[in-house]
């Protein structure tokens, strides 16, 4: 094997190294054991193909009865005897088919031996020849194939499968290696210009940048960086991108690896793996650690009682000790990301170990502007596209959602046929992410057509008529997604962050315009409201046990809290803090104030 096929010190074969084959893809571990593997089928199939091919082609093989019967008439003059078969050679010079047998004889017949003590009699008795002969060599022969060779390959297969599921080690040791992906200096080419609508979250992590590139600076004035930095917030905001972007411009190693990977099914293996991978990154210092979806293994301790992963737990704790182990000052950062913060381990937070917390929130319509001329740079865009309507339209669109918007809207205007992406191609890709896929061969008679357009066109009365209810943008009576028969599209002027009693009753009164307009116009409901029912009735709902807003319990919070220890919120079993009579208030008043809201619209 040449050197550079050989794993480095204290690097596992499962690494991916940045050394590639001529083809750019890395070098394929154990790659001539699948030839090999496959020679040793073909051999064992073809030998056993072999023996039953000459055993069944065998005519000389005859029933022992039929074989006795042949001595008793004297047509068999000699018999050889071994463990497997009795060989009778016939009194005439050659077979019927001519081939010739030993010492000019033929041997025509053979038969498996049965326990019959008369049998050497009847020989005395008709002057036949018989005597054993040994079959010492097909014996051994035989013990090779069916015992020998099988077991040595089930052995050669365990030991192959072994390998490969702890990760190509040389033994079973290797299993807690762990399984991060090592991307070498200067192999991140993602940068914070490649990063927006988190600007506040940059400017955190700037400093670890600085540190990496210049710790003196720090050193010598007596200052720490922060061990950990944790990154919080909802999925797709660019948590894992903004850690590459530390990465790319410090210009150092960069590990990442997955909370779920730590956790296997063997006990000590995560903490096995963490052990490895905190060994690794020092001799690799100054680098950073990056572990994406931390929740998987640093989910609070509390709820062990209850009936915990042990496994889970080791790791959690192993983690623990080793970002209590390293220096400030060695230069190994540990990056984390999570959407569930709210689960996390106190003992994880603390300072000392992920002492200082960046939210990476929702971006706001500058920070999707933003975002949406990143991801527009590789499109080829009409100059009358304006990209602030597009983020205006998109309220609450992280970006993981923008990037979806860009690319949908490029097939959208590829499948038109269209050289250039254009601004309906926005709208149209919006309006698909937001409401799901265009149906128009679902059929469907003209009566519910036409109950569907009444009940669009009352949200959209009552919306135009409420002065707390966003713009209509778009009415569609198309079917769409998995279950919307119609809707009516309502674009935001600017982002809210506060919502006002006002606002919220306002939002009951257009969901209520839909049934209203149905009952008006036909004299009867249908089942087409049953969403706006159920969102109407929770929003109502949260008036009254979240915002304070009902007159009995006005600024009262009657929220329900984890029925685990310490209440963690986490947990499944939620208790309520309050009684029948007040549950029966809440039911009471949220069915008025849905129907005085019906009766508004």
């Amino acid at each position: 094997m040449s050197e550079d096929m050989m794993p480095r010190k204290n690097e596992p074969w499962n690494t991916r190294n940045t050394k590639k084959t001529g083809k750019g893809k890395p070098l394929p571990p154990m790659d001539g054991w699948k030839y090999s593997l496959g020679y040793v089928f073909i051999a064992v199939i073809s030998i056993s193909l072999f023996n039953w091919f000459v055993a069944s082609s065998d005519s000389s093989i005859v029933p022992y009865s039929e074989f006795k019967s042949l001595v008793s008439s004297g047509q068999i003059v000699r018999i050889d005897m071994d463990t497997n078969y009795y060989t009778g050679y016939a009194s005439s010079p050659a077979r019927n088919d001519g081939r010739p047998g030993a010492d000019g004889q033929s041997r025509v017949y053979k038969a498996v031996p049965v326990y019959d003590p008369e049998f050497t009699k009847l020989l005395d008795e008709k002057g036949v020849t018989y005597s054993a002969v040994s079959r010492e060599s097909n014996a051994v022969l035989g013990f090779v194939l069916n015992w020998v060779l099988p077991i040595g390959l089930m052995f050669f297969l365990w030991r192959m499968l072994q390998k490969r599921m702890t990760g190509m080690g040389s033994n079973v040791l290797s299993v807690g290696q762990n399984k991060a992906i090592i991307v070498a200096e200067g192999d991140v080419k993602t940068r914070f210009i490649d990063v927006a609508g988190v600007d506040e979250a940059k400017e955190e992590l700037v400093e670890v940048v600085d540190f990496l590139k210049n710790p003196k600076k720090y050193t010598d004035i007596g200052g720490k960086i922060p061990k950990g930095v944790l990154l919080v917030g909802p999925p797709g905001t660019g948590k894992t991108l903004l850690a590459r972007a530390v990465a790319g411009e410090a210009g150092v190693p960069f590990f990442r690896m997955s909370g779920a990977e730590f956790v296997e099914m063997f006990v000590g293996v995560g903490a096995a793996r963490v052990r490895d991978l905190f060994k690794q990154a020092r001799e690799k210092a100054p680098c950073i650690v990056f572990i994406d979806e931390l929740d998987a293994i640093g989910k609070s301790r509390v709820n062990g009682v209850m009936g915990g992963n042990d496994e889970r737990e080791q790791t959690l704790n192993q983690l623990l000790v080793e970002m209590d182990g390293f220096d400030a000052t060695s230069g190994l950062i540990i990056l984390a990301a999570t959407n569930r913060p709210d689960v996390l381990d106190p003992a994880l937070l603390r300072p000392g170990r992920f002492d200082r917390q960046v939210g990476v929130d929702r971006p706001d319509i500058v920070g999707r502007e933003a975002i949406l001329v990143i991801h527009s740079k590789t499109v080829k865009l009409d100059p009358a596209t304006d990209l602030t309507k597009v983020a205006r339209a998109t309220p609450g669109f992280v970006g993981a959602d923008l990037a979806n918007v860009v690319n949908e809207a490029a097939l959208l205007a590829v499948r038109a046929g269209r050289k250039k992406v254009f601004q309906q191609d926005f709208e149209k890709a919006v309006e698909k992410i937001m409401t799901g896929l265009e149906k128009k061969s679902r059929v469907m008679n003209p009566d519910e057509r036409r109950v569907i357009a009444y009940h669009e066109a009352g949200h959209a009365i009552v919306a135009a008529f409420t002065p707390e209810a966003d713009p209509v943008q778009k009415v569609s009576i198309v079917p769409r997604g998995f279950g919307a028969l119609g809707f009516t599209l309502q674009v935001p002027i600017e982002d809210r962050y506060i919502v006002t009693e006002d606002k919220l009753l306002g939002e009951i009164d257009v969901l209520m315009g839909g049934r209203a307009a149905e009952e008006l116009t036909f004299g009867k409901i249908s089942t087409g409201a049953s969403n706006d029912i159920m969102r109407a009735t929770d929003i109502s709902r949260r008036m009254i046990t979240d915002y304070g807003m009902s007159k009995r319990y006005r600024n009262v919070a009657l929220t329900k809290r984890g029925a685990g220890i310490m209440g963690s919120p986490s947990e499944p079993l939620m208790t309520r803090e309050y009684g029948e009579e007040t549950q029966q208030y809440i039911d009471e008043t949220v069915a008025a104030t849905v129907a005085v809201r019906y009766e508004t619209a």
